[in-house]
């Protein structure tokens, strides 16, 4: 079987528990798949999209992706941080990301679009330029995170500590202001 697979599309196919059988996947598509339990290491996706894809207990150890789109996907508890980080680039759109990690990881200019982020690991990541449009991270750790320019605008129940983390450019609304005060212990009505 060749190392590469292009312009493919896979649909409704269970990988879970498995090893999947190429080495490169390009520009192609997954839909309904199965990734629970699989190992996806020392892969590399290039400009490919998962649509309700499940990767819950996925190994991405060494996981090349770049120009990735995931749309309503289940990725809960996914460690981001082991993947490749040379040219790292991915969209998150409607996906259950709660209990993940990027620990230490660069994933500039990132969108997050209407994501579920609920105890999400951000220490030490560096999310310059990214988007958080109406996800919720509930309980998201951020410490010594780089968040310049990052647009939390949309964003809800976050607690980022402004004395912990670099924000110098981040955008906020007024109405969700309070996530920059609430170690204060601060009454904002």
């Amino acid at each position: 079987m060749s190392d590469l697979i292009l312009d493919q599309t896979f649909e409704n196919i269970s990988f879970s528990g498995k090893k999947l059988p190429a080495k490169e996947y390009d520009s192609c598509v997954f839909k309904d798949c199965d990734f629970s339990n699989a190992n996806l290491s020392v892969i590399t996706f290039l400009e490919c999209r998962f649509e309700n894809c499940n990767f819950t207990s996925v190994s991405l150890k060494n996981t090349a992706m770049q120009d990735v789109i995931c749309v309503d996907c289940k990725m809960q508890g996914v460690d981001f941080s082991n993947c490749n980080d040379f040219m790292f680039s991915i969209r998150f759109d409607n996906c259950n990301l709660n209990y993940a990690s990027f620990y230490g990881f660069a994933i500039k200019n990132t969108s997050f679009d209407n994501c579920m982020l609920k105890e999400t690991d951000f220490t030490e990541t560096d999310l310059t330029g990214s988007n958080f449009g109406y996800s919720d991270l509930s309980g998201a750790i951020f410490y010594n995170t780089i968040a310049e320019e990052v647009d939390f605008t949309e964003a809800k129940n976050f607690d980022i500590d402004p004395s912990q983390n670099k924000l110098k450019k981040a955008k906020f609304s007024k109405d969700n202001l309070i996530g920059l005060l609430r170690k204060f212990n601060i009454d904002v009505s």
